[in-house]
């Protein structure tokens, strides 16, 4: 990074920090943990020295992580394991790269993880979905489900989650192609719903399409709350970043509405006109920490954690919970109700310590 382009970084977080700071109200922020050490009271560290962290997905006392480098890794009892479960060959460039992370319902019974990701073919960029069999911590086989998502080297999306109803749901990018959003024949800028093995369920809104949503940008998280609701994260070109409730067959307007304003064109619930480039998020109903009813989000560019209270389908104030981490790229709830976070410092777009990348713990 030239001089003058740290500087106008620098600048920049600046300015997001400040809005930060002072538009939230009652916000509580949990001290930040020194890396070098255990933590503190409110704030564990379970592992540092990450290379571009991505996403979670927990197992018992497991929690496997996606490395944007192609790495996915597994921490067994806080401790991680210096083999991966596997080294994937993808395109790591800027937003491309190993993304998503998600594991069946029945993993228990029949091991099955999915991971999104990134790979060159030729000239061309593409994402596909990976069905993978895991057997003692190994991949013991490996099945496309989903593939030619269109690629490129930002706006690629990512995040992949099974719902409440057992359907896979992927959320993909635009691709830096503004007009794929729109298109129904694109697989780009979707939110997509599947079966376990792939195939279409026969209850999408569109007859014989994985698509479920459309209209947007870059979805980077998704989280359904305590009736089913399902909210989404997603970024926006510059500003206008967005929380949207997903409604089945609806289209969030992208390119041709940012936000709100067009009665054709769902309005998002949440529009953030200073970007904080949100991330990953989950919905926390009840457990060991006073989160009860809230979806937290952690940002990229707003380098913070943030609690959004839920009445119905009602967002409530925004609160800072955690800041001081720098760039801060996913949320998880554990098996054992605290919240888990992965910072992104190492991704090429923040200033990482000695520590990062880091997981981890809020107990408190």
């Amino acid at each position: 990074m030239d001089k003058r382009t740290r500087i106008i970084a620098i600048i920049a977080a600046i300015a997001v920090s400040i809005i930060i700071i002072t538009s939230p109200s009652g916000s509580i922020v949990i001290p930040k943990p020194d890396a070098s050490q255990n933590g503190t009271d409110a704030v564990k560290v379970v592992t540092t020295k990450l290379q571009k962290p991505w996403a979670l997905a927990f197992s018992d006392d497991k929690i496997f992580l996606t490395e944007k480098v192609g790495r996915i890794r597994v921490i067994d009892n806080d401790v991680l394991s210096n083999n991966s479960v596997a080294d994937l060959h993808v395109a790591d460039i800027n937003d491309a790269g190993l993304l998503g992370i998600t594991l069946h319902p029945n993993f228990i019974q029949n091991h099955y993880m999915y991971v999104y990701y990134t790979y060159k073919d030729g000239d061309k960029l593409w994402n596909k979905v990976l069905r993978i069999t895991i057997d003692n911590e190994k991949i013991a086989d490996a099945t496309t489900i989903l593939d030619k998502i269109p690629g490129a080297e930002f706006d690629d999306g990512g995040v992949i989650k099974f719902g409440p109803d057992n359907k896979l749901y992927v959320g993909t990018g635009d691709a830096t192609d503004d007009n794929a959003a729109q298109d129904l024949n694109s697989l780009a800028g979707k939110i997509l719903r599947l079966n376990d093995d792939g195939t279409i369920p026969s209850d999408n809104p569109i007859p014989n399409s994985p698509v479920y949503s459309y209209g947007h940008r870059n979805p980077q998280g998704l989280a359904w709350d305590s009736n089913g609701n399902l909210y989404e994260t997603e970024e926006g070109p510059t500003k206008n970043d967005e929380i949207n409730l997903i409604k089945s067959g609806q289209n969030y307007g992208w390119p041709n509405q940012e936000c709100s304003g067009q009665k054709e064109y769902q309005d998002a619930k949440r529009c953030y006109d200073i970007s904080i480039q949100p991330a990953g998020m989950v919905y926390y109903k009840s457990g060991k920490l006073d989160f009860k009813d809230s979806i937290v989000i952690a940002s990229l560019r707003g380098n913070a954690l943030f609690q959004i209270q839920i009445n119905n389908d009602t967002l409530g104030t925004q609160k800072i919970i955690l800041d001081g981490l720098g760039r801060i790229r996913e949320v998880g709830e554990g098996p054992d109700g605290y919240l888990y976070i992965l910072t992104s410092n190492t991704d090429g777009k923040g200033f990482p310590d000695k520590n990062d990348d880091k997981l981890l713990r809020i107990v408190k």
